[in-house]
C-alpha cells in the first residue's frame, strides 16, 4: 500500500500517554536494523506467497503486481513484494533462526520518514509469525496504539512509538527487530529451530468488517484503500542475526554504502559512493519502468526534470550486489 504521490501529508501523532516504544530511525533511542549492521549474518533464501486484493472491499479491482518469490531473497535492494490487503508471504532460510542475545531477525519494508518531523514515517504494517515445523505458526504479539477515530489514507504518516512487533515499523534502510525470547514458552515451538517466518499485510481499514487488531483488541490504522501496483506491505528482506549457521561458513561481504541528497527533491539527486569502483544505477517508477540508468565513479547527479512529483525506486548496483532506496520528488 506505498503509494504517496505528493509530499503534502496529514501526521496524526497520539496523545504521549500512548507513546510507549521505541522511536523511528534514525531518532536516538531507535532500535531498528540497519542494512549494514554487521550482527545479521545471513539473508532469506526462499519465498512463497498468496497475494491479497488491492482492496478488500472492492476484489473487482485486482490484485497487486510488484514482486515475485525471489523478490524477499537475500540482501535489501529495493526490489520487494507486494502483498495486497490480507496478503502473506511464507519466507524460508538456509539455516535455522535460533533464540540468542538480542533480536534474532529483521523484517526490511520501504517505509519513508516525513520530511518535516524525524519522529514520523509513512508506514504499512504487517503480522509476524514463525514456525519451528513449517506447519505451526506462532504470532508475536503486536500492539498499535495509532488513533482508531480517522482512517490513515496515503497521506498519512504514523509514530512508531505507538507500533511494537508488527513489520514496518522502520522506514528504508531499517529492520524492524524480533526478539525470539518472546515467544519461548510457547508449546510446540522451537525457538531455537526456527524454520520459517510468515508475514500477513494487516488491513488498516477501520471498518470491522475487513480491519486487523493488536493483541490487545485495538484496530490497527494503517494507510487504506491503497489501489496501486505496490498494494500491500511490501517485502524488502528478511535479515538473521542469531542463525545456527556453521561458524566456518563464509560471512557476508561488504555492502555498497551511498548517500543520496537532497530527498525529497525538486529538480535533481546527488549520488555520492564510497567505493572505488565503477556503480550502475537505474531510476524506476514504482511500476517498475526505467526512466534513467547509467554509471558513475564516486558521485553522479540524477536530473528529475520531466517527471511528476510522486514516488521513484533508485538502484545501485557493483555487478555482485545491488542495493536500493525510495526517493521523492516534489
Amino acid at each position: 500500500m506505498r503509494k504517496i504521490y505528493l509530499l503534502v501529508a496529514l501526521s496524526l501523532p497520539c496523545p504521549g500517554i500512548w507513546a510507549q516504544f521505541a522511536p523511528q530511525a534514525p531518532v536516538a533511542g531507535h532500535e531498528g536494523i540497519q542494512l549494514t549492521d554487521e550482527r545479521i549474518v545471513e539473508w532469506a533464501s526462499g519465498a512463497s506467497f498468496e497475494r491479497g486484493p488491492l482492496d478488500i472491499a472492492d476484489i473487482s479491482l485486482g490484485y497487486p503486481t510488484y514482486g515475485d518469490s525471489l523478490s524477499p531473497v537475500g540482501y535489501p535492494d529495493g526490489n520487494i513484494l507486494s502483498l495486497g490487503d490480507g496478503g502473506n508471504a511464507v519466507i524460508t532460510f538456509e539455516h535455522t533462526i535460533k533464540n540468542g542475545p538480542g533480536p534474532d531477525f529483521a523484517i526490511f519494508e520501504n517505509g519513508f520518514a516525513d520530511p518535516l518531523n524525524d519522529t514520523m514515517a509513512y508506514l504499512e504494517f504487517a503480522f509476524v509469525e514463525v514456525s519451528s515445523d513449517g506447519i505451526n505458526f506462532t504470532r508475536f504479539p503486536a500492539t498499535c496504539n495509532i488513533q482508531d477515530t480517522l482512517q490513515s489514507d496515503n497521506f498519512t504518516y504514523s509514530d512508531a512509538r505507538l507500533v511494537n512487533n508488527l513489520a514496518g515499523k522502520y522506514k528504508v534502510q531499517y529492520g524492524t527487530p524480533f526478539d525470539l525470547e518472546e515467544l519461548k514458552d510457547i508449546p510446540g515451538l522451537d525457538v531455537n529451530n526456527i524454520t520459517h517466518i510468515r508475514l500477513i499485510d494487516v488491513v488498516g481499514s477501520l471498518d470491522p468488517a475487513y480491519a486487523g487488531y493488536d493483541k490487545d483488541g485495538h484496530v490497527i490504522n494503517d494507510p487504506y484503500p491503497s489501489v496501486y501496483p505496490s498494494g500491500g506491505f511490501d517485502l524488502d528482506a528478511i535479515g538473521v542475526l542469531n542463525s545456527n549457521k556453521p561458524l566456518s561458513l563464509d560471512q557476508p561481504g561488504g555492502k555498497i554504502a551511498f548517500s543520496v541528497y537532497p530527498n525529497p527533491a525538486a529538480d535533481f539527486l546527488d549520488i555520492r559512493a564510497t567505493s572505488p569502483g565503477q556503480l550502475d544505477f537505474s531510476l524506476a517508477d514504482l511500476s517498475g519502468r526505467q526512466l534513467a540508468t547509467g554509471s558513475f565513479k564516486g558521485s553522479t547527479r540524477i536530473f528529475l526534470s520531466g517527471l511528476s512529483n510522486g514516488l521513484y525506486l533508485l538502484r545501485l548496483s557493483d555487478g555482485r550486489q545491488s542495493t536500493g532506496i525510495k526517493v521523492s520528488k516534489q
